[in-house]
């Protein structure tokens, strides 16, 4: 079962930037980049705001213009997160929609295949396993 609502994907999703944020040798380095990325997603449609340098994740679009955007599918994020999309490729395929700062975004990839773990058990331990793909 996919995402039922866009308070999902700001849970889970924006959750795992929360997780980054408070994790030792990745927050600091995600802080310093201070980036402004603008979440965006699709079935269902949400979006939410990652504000690096304060280290916070805001549901919609804050008054903070965005250095980036990224919009897809909430599925793909969800695969994302747990190693099942290779971001670039992704981009090339239209599977993923970026603007704004598009190399500073794909510097940061690697600080997230750490926390793929962190997910997928974030998900377990809530009961979601009909998310983990």
């Amino acid at each position: 079962m996919p995402f039922t609502n866009a308070d999902e994907v700001v849970r889970y999703i924006g959750g795992i930037f929360e997780t980054a944020f408070a994790t030792e040798g990745i927050g600091d380095k995600l802080g310093a980049t201070g980036i402004v990325l603008l979440v965006k997603s699709t079935d269902p449609e949400s979006q939410f705001t990652v504000d690096m340098s304060n280290r916070k994740v805001l549901p919609g679009m804050t008054g903070a213009e965005p250095s980036a955007s990224m919009t897809m599918s909430a599925d793909t994020q969800n695969a994302y997160w747990q190693d099942k999309v290779n971001l670039p490729f992704a981009m090339a395929r239209g599977q993923v929609k970026v603007s704004g700062n598009v190399a500073q975004l794909l510097k940061l990839a690697p600080l997230g295949k750490s926390l793929f773990p962190a997910y997928v058990q974030q998900l377990k331990d809530d009961g979601r396993d009909d998310l983990v793909v």
